[in-house]
């Protein structure tokens, strides 16, 4: 028991003079040009100096059809024709494609609505006339067996 004691003690006396140096390390580093970063000694950084050369990304443009133009139209983007610039990025164009695309399914789903209504009231008012399939189904092949019937007869 008494030589763990001892380890700890002296574990902790180097952990103490450790950090004794280092702290010393860092005074003198704090007055010179060097920097000490994690561990490491850089010299101080020079501003970067702008680039002498000039780069322009330019996007690629596109010069719309009579169609896409329509699009860029009903998408809501421009209000006329005639405000719809040479050429126009195809970011723009794709915006204005996707809005459409979401416009026509808000359509189809709203028409296919409507459609499932109107057949539900059609099959109500039917049913109320006793109208079925079944029903109709019936009478034809109650006509067809008498169209068989009568051919049979005459030949």
């Amino acid at each position: 028991m008494g030589s763990l004691r001892s380890l700890r003690l002296a574990a902790g006396n180097y952990f103490r003079l450790c950090e004794r140096n280092a702290s010393s390390s860092l005074k003198l580093t704090r007055n010179s040009d060097l920097k000490r970063i994690n561990g490491f000694c850089t010299k101080p950084q020079e501003s970067p100096k702008a680039p002498t050369y000039t780069y322009s990304h330019r996007v690629p443009l596109h010069k719309p059809t009579d169609w896409e133009k329509k699009i860029l139209i009903w998408s809501g983007r421009f209000k006329k024709e005639d405000e719809i610039p040479e050429t126009i990025s195809f970011e723009m164009l794709d915006a204005a494609k996707n809005k459409i695309r979401v416009k026509i399914s808000y359509v189809m789903i709203a028409l296919t609505v409507a459609g499932c209504i109107l057949m539900v009231i059609e099959g109500k008012k039917a049913a109320k006339r006793n109208e079925s399939l079944t029903s109709m189904n019936l009478e034809k092949k109650a006509r067809l067996r008498e169209e068989a019937a009568m051919k049979a007869k005459t030949e």
